[in-house]
């Protein structure tokens, strides 16, 4: 059954929503670095070989791998012109799509953990124009003093080329765990449940209850959380069973779950190696920093797609009607007969969005091509009155 009604709400990694004074920054950020932390010429050209290695301890090396591995200079260098780099392209296009209310509303008290750099401060400022002015009030914690350090001067030089005054920032020495007197209205955290479940042989289910109980202790009642993770399974994964702890308690889901049913993409085992999917969203880096495109290179680690999984909760906040939601969770794929596939999630479970592929001259262009990440409405989705795909059971809608 073909949908008539179907239109684009929102997207979540739109370039044009980005700042321009924010695209400057991303475009010159390893000029930012360079009047901080400067290298000089025989330290720059050994820079991609750096962070090559640093990306094989990362990644394939982590027994090996240091626990304060961020307080030393050589990594940490790397690590900032490399990967921060990376992340504030990915935080920045992703915190400039998000709706105003997964952010502060006012002056307020907010926590981010596992600061390193001060990656996630420095993402929203850039991304989020209207908090610039706010007087916020920010609780930063890292087991890299060094890290933090150097995040801060990141942060200030930020602040100063855009010409805003910087918000507040209070930077504690700790792990997750580690008590801060006040308790947050906003927490954040980017990457850290990663490493926490990178230093655990626990899976995901043992490990959530404990991470969960922590958070509420860290934040106050009515606190807003935004929570960004790498797209890999074992995350996502982590993050499904924090909305199910959430959903459970009351809370609102921002995005990018379009509903509180149970998860399709709950990613189930995946970090084990079995078939079920888990949620994530990608966008193509055509638009990165060119710079950046060209360290990617020749540190041998090109990028062609971003990808992140993320939950935004708000503690207390009406919950919208969702049956005619659906969230696309996947890029676009060949189907036979001329056709084009997406994922996506919807109240009524998984969802095969399809449309007619560009060589398709039989039927009409559908209204807008889906991108992983978009948030689409359609017609009511009544499951008896849609075909589904055998092999997953994804309810079949035709834009």
């Amino acid at each position: 059954m073909k949908d008539s009604k179907s239109k684009l709400i929102q997207s979540l990694f739109n370039n044009s929503s980005v700042p321009e004074d924010a695209k400057k920054i991303l475009e010159d950020f390893d000029s930012v670095i360079q009047g901080v932390k400067p290298l000089n010429s025989r330290q720059l050209l050994q820079l991609p070989e750096n962070i090559r290695n640093l990306s094989h301890q990362m990644t394939d090396d982590r027994a090996n791998r240091r626990l304060g591995y961020m307080n030393e200079n050589i990594q940490l260098s790397a690590y900032v012109r490399y990967f921060t780099w990376w992340n504030l392209v990915r935080l920045t296009r992703l915190f400039s799509n998000l709706p105003a209310k997964s952010f502060p509303q006012n002056d307020c008290i907010c926590l981010d953990l596992g600061s390193g750099p001060l990656t996630v401060v420095t993402a929203l400022f850039l991304a989020r124009p209207e908090l610039r002015e706010r007087r916020l009030t920010w609780y930063c914690l890292d087991i890299s003093a060094n890290s933090m350090a150097l995040g801060e001067d990141v942060f200030l030089s930020v602040c100063a080329r855009i010409g805003v005054e910087p918000w507040h920032i209070i930077r504690i020495k700790g792990s997750f765990g580690e008590f801060i007197k006040q308790k947050a209205d906003f927490l954040t955290c980017a990457n850290m449940l990663n490493e926490l479940n990178q230093g655990s042989d626990m899976p995901p289910e043992y490990q959530v209850k404990k991470y969960y109980e922590q958070l509420k202790a860290y934040t106050s009642e009515n606190a807003r959380y935004l929570i960004v993770e790498p797209g890999v399974p074992k995350s996502a994964r982590t993050l499904s069973l924090l909305r199910e702890r959430f959903i459970k308690d009351g809370s609102s889901l921002i995005a990018p779950c379009p509903h509180y049913g149970e998860c399709p993409m709950s990613g189930f085992k995946a970090y084990t190696g079995s078939k079920n999917k888990w949620c994530n969203f990608a966008f193509s880096t055509e638009a990165a920093p060119k710079k950046l495109l060209k360290l990617s290179t020749s540190a041998k680690l090109p990028k062609e797609r971003a990808t992140l999984s993320f939950i935004s909760v708000v503690s207390n906040d009406d919950k919208a009607d969702s049956a005619d939601k659906i969230r696309i969770i996947s890029d676009g794929f060949r189907l036979p007969n001329y056709m084009q596939g997406f994922y996506g999630c919807a109240e009524c479970g998984l969802v095969l969005v399809t449309i007619p592929d560009t060589n398709n001259t039989r039927l009409p262009k559908p209204p807008f091509v889906p991108r992983s990440g978009d948030l689409i409405s359609v017609k009511k989705i009544t499951p008896d009155s849609h075909q589904k795909v055998e092999k997953s059971g994804a309810i079949i809608i035709k834009l």
